[in-house]
């Protein structure tokens, strides 16, 4: 029978006992001093912190060669923490709109510049969609994604439009100006629709959720086929989909009050 430190990473078993001494420490430490209280070879060290530092967990003050955190640890934990609260709200208006709809319901935050699945409800006996909780997904080409670009700070918007965006076929939108378009539509539409920019045969439509300060904290949608989403059934559905993210957003608040 294999133990269990045979089915452990030694690499990052070390780096996560590195944040640890790195969270007991106000003002920062050394290499020499993480190695010595990490018990490993200052190059070990150095390797770790050095890939830490390039994926922006850890900063080193070029004058002292002190290690401290980035923000970027506490926005991950910050983003987790607001994602369960948001999902434990938003579970039994999901299945409502499931129920009502015959279609899949999705709940989904932005994390690291793409969207995330955080909560998903498919109705029985229905055609099941390729998603699941965890898929990261496009912002740009779907309906929750653009539901969710359309209440961006011009800022993170800008920071998007300089990256670029993917065309995954025919129908997706990557010009700026027509997209730019398209999200001053959802705002005024009040939802936003994918229709087969993503995956060609699937639409899908968005409406945001919002929290506090009327931040767009999350966006909530319903995805199906072209025969299930189509010129007749769109007005109805995105309706729901806009009651959902409504009811949502009236939970959240009144957690907070």
């Amino acid at each position: 029978m294999v133990g269990t430190d045979e089915k452990m990473v030694p690499s990052v078993r070390r780096a996560l006992g590195i944040f640890e001494i790195l969270a007991s420490s106000k003002k920062g430490l050394t290499l020499s001093q993480i190695a010595r209280s990490a018990g490993v070879a200052r190059s070990s060290a150095f390797y770790i912190l050095n890939t830490l530092e390039e994926c922006g967990y850890v900063h080193r003050n070029s004058s002292r060669g002190r290690y401290t955190f980035t923000s970027k640890l506490f926005d991950l934990a910050n983003r987790s923490m607001i994602g369960l609260g948001v999902r434990e709200h938003a579970t039994p208006f999901l299945r409502k709109l499931a129920q009502q709809t015959g279609l899949t319901a999705h709940l989904a935050m932005i994390s690291q510049d793409e969207l995330v699945l955080i909560d998903r409800v498919a109705p029985a006996g229905q055609q099941q969609l390729p998603t699941w909780i965890g898929k990261r997904l496009p912002i740009h080409c779907t309906g929750t994604g653009k539901a969710l670009m359309a209440y961006m700070p011009e800022e993170q918007l800008h920071h998007h439009f300089q990256q670029g965006f993917i065309r995954y076929n025919e129908n997706t939108i990557v010009s700026a100006v027509k997209l730019r378009e398209e999200l001053a539509k959802t705002r005024a539409n009040g939802y936003a629709f994918d229709d087969e920019e993503e995956t060609i045969g699937l639409r899908c439509i968005g409406a945001p959720v919002f929290g506090d300060d009327d931040l767009a904290v999350a966006a909530v949608s319903v995805a199906g086929t072209t025969a299930q989403i189509n010129e007749e059934t769109l007005k109805s559905l995105s309706e729901e989909v806009m009651r959902t993210a409504e009811s949502i957003s009236s939970s959240l608040r009144g957690s907070k009050s």
